[in-house]
């Protein structure tokens, strides 16, 4: 996801970051170089070098720092961000337990009642159109068992 806007706002002392997907704020205190009462921000831009995915920061001092946009989606709990991290944590698992199962991969597709392209589509952590649900049933069929634990934040 591109950055396509931001700015420090000093006197709440966070970032403003403008997506296509709405705006969020990020604190200075989870900066790795923050500013304090000597050292100010004096300047912050969307980095082109780093793709449109991240911002730098640079302070009074000269020294600069970068902030990626999954850390500004991961501090603000983004909830297609975090369906994004376990659809992908899930998907590696997945592909780990077909290699390990000696199942073939027809085998499975026929067993999920799908095509084998439309496996390879589950398979692939990249590829984000896809459902919690089918991930469960792969892993299950593949031997893995997945626990959903809930924690108050």
């Amino acid at each position: 996801m591109r950055i396509e806007s931001v700015k420090a706002n000093r006197r709440q002392r966070v970032f403003e970051v403008e997506t296509a997907r709405g705006g969020y704020t990020y604190p200075f205190a989870r900066l790795g170089i923050g500013p304090d009462s000597d050292l100010r921000i004096s300047e912050v831009y969307v980095d082109e070098e780093l793709g449109g995915e991240a911002f730098t920061y640079r302070l009074n001092s000269g020294e600069e720092d970068s902030v990626h946009i999954e850390q500004v989606l991961e501090y603000n709990q983004d909830p297609e961000y975090l369906k994004e991290q376990l659809l992908y944590k899930l998907s590696l698992e997945a592909r780990r337990a077909v290699e390990e199962s000696g199942i073939s991969k027809r085998d499975l597709a026929r067993r999920l009642g799908t095509s084998p392209s439309q496996l390879y589509r589950l398979l692939d952590q990249t590829n984000t159109a896809k459902s919690v649900g089918q991930m469960l049933a792969l892993l299950h069929l593949v031997g893995r068992e997945v626990d959903v634990v809930v924690k108050a934040s």
